[in-house]
């Protein structure tokens, strides 16, 4: 059988690849696979791009099972506007997308613990839980493991948590230290995966992962502190708010503000196991804290740099944007990409003249006459739930031949992304970030807008 896994470079993709070699043919998806290929020479590398649909399809040709270990909280370009759970959207979309394509048999999903009460979400476990519903409703029998704190060595959780008990004697707890969760040990996760793959009973259902023991992250800190020795004291207070105390985490830590934020955030909610959602797994009993804590500090190496801490692979001087916008009722991405092509001319952005001919698309300066950027529609990657348009060229911008811009419907028809991939922008760079790059922001909210609008206000711009 083989077995595609997106998110192969990753803390969970790298145990899965050693977990299934030699059972399996696995396949690791990564956007710089050769820096991989040497660590792990029994899994085939495929470079793939998930933002992109045609590196996707590519990327699970001959797959059976597609496992998905993807998130989008560290930017994916040089220069990334918008947010996360936008990006998050779009690559879990293509990833279902081109499974379908591919007549992939099953995708095992591997996302957040949702609490019971899912009233007041982080963006985070929002975003989770909006992936899982881009999965569901695909034709593809997808099978959703929930999981609160995954607990192993190279996890990052694990890592800010030793880090801080490593390096502060004394520390301030907000009170998000002290909401109950139910960690997993990462060995129980891969253990949970390969069983799915081995059931057809699990597909198509949802699974919350978790150990036997419920505690705040400020008690696994001390149990932390306590296998390796150190006296450690927490001072609990009210004051400290998430965003500070994800200042002081960052600082102590070295990890990042994209991963640190949210990851915080999500810690407001208590992430606890529903009995009758939990894996079963015959003849397996999933390892207490105490196991799964030692179990990752045996095999942790407080020099070597996690991967989730490093600056991620981005082209320099490449853009992605991606907006979200109201989909009017009964409409679908193409008549959305219509409407943006009657909008542009009569709203002429930047003082730029806009004319449209046929599947071209032209900014241009009035006088004297030069064409500043030229999009193409593509209608063989266009369906009518996601239109398509290539950067052709114009003075605003380099030929790279992937840029790209893309109207796409998600979540079931409710929302549709507007989306700018792997555009180069001519301009030098610091300035094409204080003016291009806004004035494309500000023209995305104004045609945001403009969507909202009562029917007859949008008929006047025609």
């Amino acid at each position: 059988m083989k077995i595609a896994i997106a998110g192969a470079s990753g803390f969970i993709g790298k145990a899965l690849i050693s977990s299934l070699k030699g059972a399996y043919s696995v396949v690791g998806l990564s956007r710089s696979h050769h820096t991989h290929a040497e660590e792990h020479s029994s899994c085939e590398w495929r470079n793939c791009d998930l933002f992109s649909l045609i590196d996707a399809e590519k990327a699970l040709e001959g797959a059976e099972v597609a496992i998905y270990l993807v998130h989008s909280m560290r930017p994916s370009a040089h220069l990334s506007q918008g947010s996360f759970e936008d990006f998050d959207l779009i690559v879990a979309d293509n990833f279902l997308r081109a499974a379908e394509k591919n007549k992939v048999r099953k995708i095992i999903y591997v996302g957040g613990l949702i609490p019971a009460d899912s009233k007041n979400l982080s963006k985070h476990l929002q975003s989770r839980q909006e992936v899982e519903s881009v999965f569901l409703k695909g034709s593809v029998p997808t099978t959703i493991l929930r999981a609160a704190l995954i607990l192993g060595a190279e996890g990052s959780s694990f890592q800010i948590m030793t880090r801080l008990v490593q390096r502060l004697p004394v520390m301030l707890c907000p009170r998000w230290t002290s909401t109950p969760s139910q960690p997993v040990a990462v060995t129980d996760v891969l253990k949970s995966i390969r069983h799915c793959i081995e059931t057809p009973e699990t597909d198509g259902k949802i699974y919350d992962l978790g150990g036997p023991d419920v505690l705040s992250y400020g008690d696994m800190m001390l149990k932390v502190a306590d296998i390796l020795n150190l006296r450690r004291s927490l001072i609990r207070v009210p004051f400290l708010t998430p965003h500070l105390s994800a200042l002081w985490v960052r600082l102590v830590t070295g990890a990042p503000k994209d991963l640190v934020n949210p990851l915080i955030e999500s810690l407001r909610n208590p992430l606890l196991v529903r009995e009758a959602h939990q894996l079963q797994i015959p003849g397996h009993t999933f390892m207490g804290i105490e196991e799964s804590l030692r179990e990752a500090i045996e095999n942790y190496n407080s020099d070597k740099k996690p991967h989730a801490f490093k600056a991620p692979s981005a082209a320099k001087h490449e853009v992605r944007s991606v907006q979200r916008m109201p989909l009017p009722e009964g409409w679908t991405a193409k008549d959305v990409a219509e409407e943006y092509m009657k909008f542009l001319p009569v709203m002429r952005p930047g003082f730029m003249k806009v004319e449209v001919k046929d599947r071209w698309i032209y900014f241009s300066n009035a006088f004297p006459y030069i064409r500043l950027l030229v999009l193409e529609y593509s209608p063989e990657r266009s369906w009518g739930h996601r239109e398509l348009f290539y950067v052709r060229g114009g003075l605003f911008s380099k030929k790279s031949g992937r840029g790209r811009l893309e109207f796409r419907e998600v979540l079931g028809g409710t929302a549709c992304l507007a989306a700018i991939h792997d555009f180069r922008p001519r301009l030098p760079w610091y300035f094409y970030k204080v003016t291009q790059a806004y004035v494309h922001l500000w023209v995305m909210k104004q045609f945001a807008r403009h969507l909202a609008r009562p029917l007859e206000q949008r008929r006047k711009i025609g």
